[in-house]
């Protein structure tokens, strides 16, 4: 079915797969069919399981947001990996395209973030107030074309929105997101932030694993890629 996701990795304890923009990972109040149910039709299928697989959802990503979902496939890497995640042992690369410069080519940004949960949306301070979210992320540049320019971010945190807040601060935001700052969306509800790479020690082998997802296919996300020669 050409509902199923791109699957990037998968053995008898996870599966790891290329969300696109749109898709929402679990259930929410919009009732529409989730990454995760897809997933388990997906192993169903392929793997001919008669009764009911075991699917579990250790991080999200926003709707809007394409890239890289880890899901369990055993209780035990469940387990395992969701202490990976608590102990930010899991490596997070992201791709995020905006359309002004950063101050600087690459750089280290720090804030402290307040949810309003009401409006679901995030705040950054530079300054810590009451009730407020320690966050931190790396940034620098990899490519640029005549309006844009491709970020690689690596977050040392994982709070409400972070990058698309933090880059908000930074007077750069991403591309689409009008939550946040942009000029425009995109025509599909998308936005340029793409979860481009996660590295972490497997729950039960104990072996390195990267895990590499290519963007949606797009005009910018293309000729970034191709300026990459990936």
């Amino acid at each position: 079915m050409s509902n199923y996701p791109e699957v990037l990795y998968q053995d008898n304890h996870i599966i790891a797969v290329n969300k696109l923009p749109g898709h929402i990972v679990q259930g929410d109040k919009t009732g529409d069919k989730p990454l995760s149910e897809w997933v388990k039709l997906y192993i169903k299928e392929t793997a001919h399981k008669p009764g009911e697989v075991f699917l579990g959802t250790v991080h999200r990503l926003d709707r809007p947001v394409s890239g890289v979902v880890l899901f369990a496939k055993t209780s035990k890497a469940l387990t395992r990996l969701n202490e990976l995640f608590k102990n930010r042992e899991i490596k997070k690369t992201y791709w995020a395209v905006v359309k002004n410069k950063p101050p600087q080519e690459s750089g280290t940004l720090e804030h402290y973030l307040i949810k309003n949960e009401a409006k679901n949306k995030s705040k950054a301070y530079v300054n810590q107030i009451k009730n407020s979210l320690y966050c931190k992320l790396d940034y620098k540049i990899i490519a640029e074309s005549n309006h844009y320019y491709l970020l690689e971010i690596n977050p040392h945190t994982g709070r409400h929105h972070q990058i698309r807040v933090q880059l908000s601060a930074m007077a750069c935001p991403i591309k689409g997101d009008l939550k946040y700052g942009a000029a425009r969306n995109n025509e599909n509800g998308s936005l340029h932030l793409h979860a481009r790479k996660i590295e972490f020690i497997h729950p039960i082998k104990k072996e390195n694993i990267t895990i590499i997802a290519k963007p949606p296919k797009d005009i910018l996300w293309d000729i970034f890629l191709k300026q990459l020669n990936q």
